[in-house]
């Protein structure tokens, strides 16, 4: 398995590969999907755009993250901004890189692809914070939000309902940047 830094090209010429890993890590019906196409394919032209991917050696796709930077007249942006009060917008909406998609297909889960990715997204954003929306879980035993919480991530938002989707979703939030994970200890010669 690698991961690797994706181009906003790169994605759109996998973008088959991407719906089919999003929909799959979703649940979503195909009528969504399709929608969610076209989504996507105008994302990858955001200021601050980073996407990564977690491919096999044969090259197939069995993960993918990609964000970008916040603004005014975004849909998510525009939705979270609302809920907000003043203090809460320009603390966590000021600079924000919003990781807008990550996913791994269900049988790749629980061997760190997803940290991998989430890391790789972080160190490359742009932006002092960074925000993410997950469907409601049970954060014990939820992979996902197990995940946001050993990277940080605190309650921005929850029980949020967005438009078109019955289900609650936690808004959650982290100061950037992420550090780059510190390089394990040289051995000392001699040492026991």
């Amino acid at each position: 398995m690698r991961l690797v830094r994706w181009t906003p090209d790169d994605l759109v010429r996998r973008l088959d590969d991407v719906v089919a890993v999003y929909g799959e890590a979703m649940g979503y019906r195909a009528d969504l999907l399709e929608a969610r196409r076209g989504y996507i394919a105008t994302h990858v032209r955001r200021p601050g755009f980073r996407a990564v991917a977690s491919l096999t050696t044969e090259g197939h796709l069995v993960g993918f993250g990609y964000g970008y930077v916040g603004a005014a007249g975004q849909w998510w942006h525009d939705q979270v901004y609302q809920a907000l009060d003043v203090d809460a917008r320009k603390r966590w909406l000021t600079h924000c890189f919003e990781v807008v998609e990550l996913h791994v297909r269900p049988a790749a889960q629980g061997h760190g692809l997803g940290a991998g990715q989430l890391r790789a997204l972080l160190i490359m954003a742009e932006g002092t914070t960074t925000l993410l929306s997950t469907p409601e879980a049970d954060e014990q035993k939820s992979r996902a939000w197990r995940l946001y919480r050993r990277f940080g991530f605190v309650d921005i938002l929850r029980d949020f309902h967005f438009p078109g989707d019955e289900r609650p979703f936690g808004v959650l939030g982290r100061d950037l940047p992420l550090a780059a994970p510190e390089p394990a200890p040289a051995p000392v010669p001699g040492a026991q």
